[in-house]
């Protein structure tokens, strides 16, 4: 005989309600039918389960063991299905996401492609507005998750280490300091420096070249990534980006790169996330994405994500200009 579920509920109810009549009542049954479905149980499987004794059923040593059995298996049975129910849950949602960089949303299209086939009914939404105070836009409960290189004090936010990335100076091919083995601050002082950020908010001048009190003649604000190799390409200026952002035209040899300063400059990325707020299983899982995948992001496919790139960039070509005085 193989034996079911039902079979286990109804030796863990009797045993439990000591009365084929009240167990009877807690499984929705009928006295006789479940006296019936007793004898039946005890009939297939050859050996008695229970003995009554003062009026109360008793279990037998063959009982006993059945029953040990019956909690283990319904045990395990109620914990998956409230797993189950759990999963289906957060198969549906909404997860908003932002970065502090906008170089970012090269790559991030690929991942969220990779993301959608595991959680197809999970809407994600690219907060765009929100990545140039990402921390704020998670204490006020804007967006779910942001991917940030600069983390802030403060203990209503946590952060997951993921990946590091180098900034470098980026220069044309006949670039005078191409002769040097890196970049010191002071040698971008009488350069044109194209950025994809503004001044105020780029990391290279504030990790770098402020403290060093190095500020370029002219400074161009170009949020196309395309656009800033084209215009270092021509030998306008040069720029300052991420290794992995300009790899391709790296690899093709059409610009150079170089570190800056002799150590090099790096950004250590961090996953950013309300520290007391629950973390869904979809949500979870694009955090394990993101860690599984840093060797992905490094290597980006250029050639993949231009039309993601284009949409999700909202296609800025503006170019705003700081001169030193």
């Amino acid at each position: 005989m193989n034996l079911e579920v039902r079979h286990l509920k109804l030796i863990k109810s009797i045993a439990e309600e000591g009365s084929v009549t009240k167990a009877g009542s807690r499984l929705y049954l009928t006295q006789s039918a479940l006296s019936h479905q007793l004898r039946d149980v005890e009939q297939k499987l050859g050996v008695s389960l229970f003995t009554r004794m003062n009026k109360r059923m008793v279990l037998t040593p063959a009982g006993e063991r059945l029953l040990a059995s019956a909690h283990t298996v319904l045990d395990e049975l109620k914990r998956t299905e409230e797993d189950l129910r759990h999963i289906a849950l957060e198969r549906e949602g909404i997860l908003r996401i932002s970065t502090e960089c906008y170089t970012c949303y090269h790559w991030l299209p690929s991942l969220l492609q990779i993301f959608h086939h595991q959680f197809p009914r999970i809407d994600v939404q690219i907060v765009v507005e929100a990545t140039r105070n990402p921390h704020q836009a998670l204490l006020d409960g804007k967006i779910d998750l942001a991917l940030v290189n600069s983390p802030v004090r403060n203990n209503k936010l946590i952060y997951k280490p993921l990946f590091r990335d180098e900034m470098v100076v980026i220069l044309s091919k006949n670039h005078h300091l191409n002769a040097r083995p890196f970049i010191n601050p002071e040698d971008l002082l009488n350069e044109h420096l194209i950025l994809y950020t503004k001044p105020e908010e780029n990391y290279a001048l504030k990790q770098v070249l402020s403290p060093a009190g190095v500020s370029p003649k002219r400074v161009s604000n170009v949020q196309l990534t395309e656009a800033i190799v084209e215009m270092v390409k021509a030998g306008i200026g040069v720029g300052i980006l991420s290794r992995w952002t300009v790899s391709p035209q790296l690899e093709a040899g059409v610009i150079s790169a170089l570190p800056l300063t002799r150590n090099g400059l790096f950004r250590d990325w961090s996953a950013a996330m309300q520290r007391h707020k629950a973390t869904p299983a979809y949500l979870a899982a694009f955090l394990k994405l993101l860690a599984d995948n840093s060797v992905l992001i490094m290597k980006t496919e250029k050639k993949s994500g231009k039309a993601n790139k284009l949409k999700l960039l909202k296609a800025v070509d503006c170019t705003d200009s700081y001169t030193r005085a």
